[in-house]
């Protein structure tokens, strides 16, 4: 429970932080409609919505001294990727859109990461096996090879934020519990 209370967050701190960018006029290149164009797929930066929501944290967890906050930047980071990786291929049906099953609207070359990025080759294969109607043997396979691959990535998530918690102190740690870098 904790752990979809904790996506349910990351997401809605990403799509505030999305609409907040798309708010904000920040000079650039404008298209034809007059709107500005961004780096990224629907006209979004994702380095800029990063920097956003990189002097949120700065901001959120009182680091007014630009060198203290340097240092802890990077494992602020850290946090950040290993919980993207840790949720790539979950709730896929409800991040990812629809599953191709074939048909005739089917489109190969789309990426399959959904909301959190590209999922793990470990989550590509137990699809595959899935949408191919496999042996439940090969499905019981991947499925545990998927299940190793996500304890990894887990115990990666631990380690950068044990490395977080390292350096913050009382205050800052529940500040950043509620932000959602720590559990």
């Amino acid at each position: 429970m904790n752990r979809i209370i904790t996506l349910c967050a990351v997401a809605a701190t990403l799509a505030v932080s999305a609409s907040t960018l798309m708010a904000q006029d920040n000079g650039g290149d404008q298209g034809g409609n007059g709107r500005r164009m961004r780096g990224g797929p629907g006209g979004w930066d994702p380095a800029q919505m990063e920097q956003r929501i990189m002097e949120r944290y700065q901001e959120q967890l009182g680091f007014t001294n630009d060198t203290e906050w340097d240092a802890v930047k990077p494992l602020v980071q850290k946090v950040m990727e290993a919980r993207r990786d840790a949720m790539s291929g979950m709730g896929r049906g409800m991040f990812g859109g629809p599953r191709n099953r074939g048909g005739a609207n089917q489109d190969n070359n789309r990426p399959r990461g959904g909301f959190f990025g590209q999922p793990s080759p470990e989550a590509d294969a137990l699809q595959k096996a899935i949408d191919d109607n496999a042996p439940a043997s090969q499905i019981k396979d991947l499925l545990a090879k998927y299940k190793a691959s996500q304890e990894t990535k887990r115990a990666k998530l631990k380690a950068a934020q044990d490395d977080l918690r390292k350096v913050l102190s009382t205050k800052q740690e529940a500040e950043a519990t509620l932000l959602g870098l720590l559990e």
